[in-house]
């Protein structure tokens, strides 16, 4: 049997950071995952303080923000893997009235260090924006598939990976201790996204209201490549613009709540192509499509803790759309729970879900 302080199940960017906050801490695991795709894996990997539809910061945007950006610093070099890039966002303007409210917002006290309080013009010939731009700081693009492919290779080499399907039927809890196949463990982390759905041990339904626990929400992203955009910035207007290099940019996202399933749709390619045509106006050439499923809670607010007084199991999720950037510094906020019992704030304790 392997003896370890925790097994960690799920390896998006939840699991991800929790590992690594279990390990800077020195405590041993091991993680299960399989290769399914995940959120972390298709999603646009953009770390953005701002909610750039109404000019509003991003909940806890200033501790997460410089919290996530040196977590990828320093685990790029763990690796041996570019995963984080700086990279300009810029928020194109539909009208004179939006840059008005963008100088209103720069000029409050929690928006100041992430709005530039200016106009940018718009100097690129094939984007469709006659108002400008306004440029948010702090801002970068993560790898998202070189940060779970790399890092899952190096937990392999450390022999802290086991690459298959959890199987919920061989977990049991006997003396202080949770029991899995030939793995010994102190605690359990499930970091699972919208799979915890199928996870028994993770309640469906609110027991007041009946309303769901996590809603899925299904996002899809194209890659398509332009030879003549030439962007090197992020832009958000109806969707975001990446680039990805190589004349190559990721186009997203879709947000749909019905449709729970990883299959990519001609109706999210339809609808992308559209808005994407109204904001570039030279050619391209769609290359990929992806899709994954968001875990969303309906107050906007991850899950961490335990659901029960047993204090062995616990619950890493909810990040929705924000999971790259809140990920870091919430694996620190579980970490000093589990260990230290330092209590859970209330908006993002798990438990509050009995009030619903």
């Amino acid at each position: 049997m392997k003896e370890v302080d925790y097994i960690v199940v799920g390896l998006g960017i939840a699991g991800i950071s929790f590992c690594e906050e279990l390990e800077n801490n020195h405590k041993s695991f091991i993680a299960f995952d399989n290769d399914k795709v995940t959120s972390t894996k298709v999603a646009a990997g953009v770390i953005n303080p701002v909610v750039l539809k109404r000019f509003t910061p991003v909940w806890n945007a200033k501790l997460h923000v410089s919290s996530s950006i040196l977590f990828y610093k320093q685990l790029s070099k763990k690796i041996d893997s570019k995963l984080f890039q700086e990279t300009s966002m810029f928020r194109i303007f539909k009208s004179i009235a939006e840059q008005n409210n963008w100088m209103v917002a720069s000029d409050k006290k929690e928006l100041e260090e992430f709005l530039e309080p200016k106009i940018i013009p718009n100097n690129y010939p094939h984007i469709n924006a006659p108002f400008g731009f306004g440029k948010v700081n702090s801002t970068g693009k993560i790898d998202t598939i070189a940060l779970i492919e790399k890092y899952k290779k190096y937990l392999q080499l450390e022999k802290k990976y086991q690459n298959n399907t959890f199987d919920y039927s061989l977990l049991t809890f006997k003396n202080q201790q949770v029991i899995y196949n030939n793995v010994v463990s102190k605690k359990i982390v499930f970091c699972e996204g919208s799979s915890v759905n199928t996870n028994p041990f993770f309640p469906k339904v609110a027991q007041h209201s009946k309303a769901a626990i996590l809603i899925p929400n299904k996002g899809e992203y194209l890659t398509i490549k332009s030879n003549d955009l030439k962007l090197d910035a992020m832009l958000k207007s109806s969707l975001f613009i990446i680039p990805l290099g190589n004349d190559f940019y990721k186009v997203g996202a879709t947000y749909d709540r019905d449709d729970v399933s990883v299959q990519v749709t001609t109706q999210a390619r339809d609808e992308l192509v559209l808005k994407l045509k109204e904001i570039i106006t030279c050619d391209f050439e769609v290359v990929d499509q992806v899709a994954g499923i968001r875990p969303t809670t309906r107050d906007r607010r991850p899950f961490l803790g335990s659901l029960t007084d047993n204090q062995q199991l616990f619950f890493f999720n909810g990040l929705g759309t924000r999971g790259i950037t809140a990920a870091p510094s919430l694996a620190k906020v579980l970490f000093n729970f589990t260990e230290n019992s330092i209590e859970i704030p209330k908006e993002i304790n798990i438990r509050r879900i009995y009030k619903w």
